[in-house]
């Protein structure tokens, strides 16, 4: 099951477009496929990662470009959502396993909408945690939420 915690003065129609689209981004990255309507065919996406910049153009190379950097499939236990004037902003975890281990990151995606659908994304990405650095972090610091 997803927690999530969407933001907006009221359920106003730009709040319920967040939530669709934060709902199909969330199906988008529990299966590497993207839902018809979550990009527009010429989205741009400019993923910041720790030490490294990726950018894309079109639907079909972000979608290659989640494929080939998050091959294993996983879960989004949480995500919030937040209304903006040109679109939303999801703030999401990930867990999934590789080479029986247990990954996590935290990212945070900003995205314009045109025409219902996500037309221009930045997402920025912690990097991805082993178990080791999951079990360093829980000894070294007390989180105040999850």
């Amino acid at each position: 099951m997803t927690d999530i915690d969407i933001r907006a003065e009221s359920r106003s129609p730009d709040s319920r477009r967040a939530g669709r689209l934060a709902a199909l981004f969330v199906e988008f990255l529990s299966t590497s496929t993207a839902p018809e309507g979550l990009f527009t065919e010429d989205v741009f996406c400019d993923l910041s990662l720790p030490q490294w910049r990726i950018q894309t153009k079109g639907r079909d190379e972000l979608v290659a470009l989640r494929t080939t950097s998050h091959p294993c499939l996983g879960t989004v236990p949480r995500h919030r959502v937040d209304v903006t004037d040109s679109g939303l902003v999801i703030e999401f975890e990930e867990r999934w396993q590789d080479g029986g281990e247990s990954w996590y990151c935290r990212e945070l995606l900003r995205a314009d909408v045109r025409d219902g659908a996500m037309s221009e994304v930045s997402i920025y990405c912690t990097g991805d945690w082993s178990a080791a650095v999951q079990d360093s972090h829980a000894k070294e610091v007390t989180l105040l939420r999850p």
